[in-house]
């Protein structure tokens, strides 16, 4: 069994680009510094092939081609305590100063580059996808659920401010992006204007709500899903553009009260409500051959409502009767 790396606090760095620059340059000429400082002591462990004379000119030339690993050959440690100073000092500064050019390129130069390069491709091919914005413990739920019931993780894009977040839902294959969800730049970046369905649930509900209205701003007809946790905040939710609130506090109590007519039925409500059970609720339009024919005679399930004109009707109301073109069906199905 795999040993398990040991958790780690982490931060975010509150040092201006420049300290971090900065603080790297220091270092690097306290180094040369050392180095020159030892090469003048050891002087005469020094051979000019030119001249024969080693001056403070020579050291700062020496030290400066010895770090940076050109080494002409011109000057050269003849003693043995200059060798093994080069050897076990000269040679490790190489090293950590090539690392540090090298972590700084990378750092500021190539790895911003090459993020900004990979962004522009993937948000090229965003099309038909599901935003998440929040992934805690019930953005997580959501994505596990859309993964199992057959939704590709390379379509789903989850935003977030967290990075630990962040790493788990791209360890589920997800597009992710860490930034603030109530921004239009950051649901712009995520290409909203293309997107299937945005789902949010981002922990607090002044910021859920804020993300509605943002995304509703951007993508008018874009269908919303938000999670609210106080009843008094499904209305502005509403209002602020969802087109579905749920509220965990109401779903739990109609769970627990279904407990208390039966010890099956909260089970059975579960089982309709994820990808795991027996059975679960689908939604769709009506087809071309049901049109006329009564709810009760689909032959794809078990039909429970339908959705026309803004108004639901249940399977004995008189509307379900005759179905009618545009008609939504939700029923059950065999998972």
């Amino acid at each position: 069994m795999a040993l398990k790396p040991p958790a780690t606090l982490k931060r975010k760095s509150t040092l201006p680009v420049w300290v971090s620059i900065g603080w790297r340059v220091v270092a690097v000429l306290a180094l040369l510094a050392l180095a020159v400082g030892v090469h003048w002591i050891e002087r005469d462990g020094l051979k000019d092939t030119a001249d024969g004379h080693v001056s403070l000119l020579d050291i700062l030339y020496f030290t400066s081609i010895s770090v940076t690993t050109t080494g002409y050959g011109d000057i050269v440690p003849v003693s043995n305590s200059a060798r093994m100073f080069d050897a076990f000092v000269v040679t490790p500064i190489r090293v950590f100063v090539v690392l540090l050019f090298l972590g700084t390129a990378y750092n500021f130069v190539l790895q911003r580059t090459w993020d900004k390069w990979r962004m522009g491709v993937i948000q090229r091919a965003l099309a038909g996808h599901i935003i998440v914005a929040g992934y805690g413990s019930t953005g997580s739920e959501t994505v596990d659920e859309l993964i199992a019931r057959g939704a590709d993780a390379g379509r789903i894009v989850v935003i977030d401010p967290n990075e630990d977040a962040l790493s788990r839902a791209k360890a589920c294959g997800c597009i992710v992006l860490q930034a603030d969800a109530t921004r239009d730049q950051t649901l712009n970046d995520v290409r909203i204007g293309n997107a299937e369905l945005m789902i949010v649930c981002a922990g607090r509900d002044d910021t859920s709500i804020l993300i509605t209205l943002t995304a509703r701003h951007l993508a008018p007809e874009m269908p919303i899903s938000v999670i609210v946790r106080n009843e008094d905040n499904e209305f502005p939710a509403r209002a602020a553009g969802a087109t579905t609130v749920v509220n965990p506090v109401s779903v739990a109590g109609l769970l627990l009260a279904s407990s208390c007519n039966g010890p099956h039925l909260a089970d059975y409500l579960t089982d309709l409500a994820s990808i795991h059970g027996e059975v679960e609720l689908a939604e769709r339009l009506v087809l071309p051959e049901e049109i006329g024919k009564p709810l009760a005679a689909i032959q794809s399930g078990l039909g429970v409502r339908i959705y026309r004109g803004g108004a639901h009707y249940g399977h004995k109301a008189p509307e379900a009767a005759r179905l009618q073109a545009g008609d939504q069906i939700v029923e059950i199905v065999t998972a």
